[in-house]
């Protein structure tokens, strides 16, 4: 019965070492010691290294962990402007989230110590959304619900026109409002007008 119950037990402290470990390295970057991350786990330290080998262990865990809360998936093949407008929401919330800004500010400062873990993060974040978004987009210009063109570029350029602005005010702290609801659908509706199907335009111009 014993053992029945170690499993989940050593999984709970994980998760909790994870979680303390996430925080700390949110709040303090890399150069946190373990000793204050097993101190905010309540755990001993060898405790702590029972679980993860070392702290580039522990930090890369972190960092997979960490996209994992932040990566936006598209799914749905409902109304056009509805699906982005969703996707865009769920994407501005994460991104530029208090995790999401700290996330990004210690993965980039860390990438020269763990180019590995940066690439892996770049792929399994960034590109993996991007890759995801410009898949939906290339169905939509097959079908006819928006203009052909580069999916690939299509998404870069909808996901920077979502966030890099407004990220870049919250890398160096020239901004902390809550986030602007309207700007997503504002988005969305502008890159819809660029990318719409041809001649739907003019349709459009000339009921006005």
């Amino acid at each position: 019965m014993a053992a029945a119950h170690a499993a989940p037990d050593a999984a709970d402290t994980r998760q909790r070492v994870l979680e303390a470990a996430c925080a700390a390295f949110r709040e303090e970057g890399y150069q946190v010691s373990i000793e204050r991350i097993a101190a905010r786990a309540q755990v001993a330290r060898q405790t702590l290294y029972n679980h993860f080998a070392s702290k580039e262990a522990l930090f890369a865990a972190v960092m997979r962990h960490a996209v994992q809360s932040i990566l936006v998936t598209l799914e749905g093949e409902g109304d056009l402007r509805t699906t982005l407008l969703d996707f865009a929401q769920a994407y501005r919330a994460r991104v530029l989230s208090a995790e999401g800004i700290a996330i990004f500010r210690t993965m980039v400062a860390e990438a020269p110590r763990f180019p590995e873990l940066a690439r892996q993060f770049f792929e399994e974040g960034p590109q993996h959304t991007r890759q995801g978004l410009a898949r939906y987009l290339a169905r939509a210009m097959a079908a006819g619900r928006l203009r052909r063109d580069d999916p690939a570029f299509a998404a870069e350029l909808l996901t920077a026109m979502l966030s890099d602005y407004d990220r870049l005010k919250r890398l160096f702290g020239l901004s902390a409002e809550p986030e602007d609801e309207a700007k997503a659908a504002r988005v969305v509706d502008a890159f819809l007008r660029l990318f719409a199907p041809p001649g739907r335009s003019r349709m459009a111009h000339r009921r006005r």
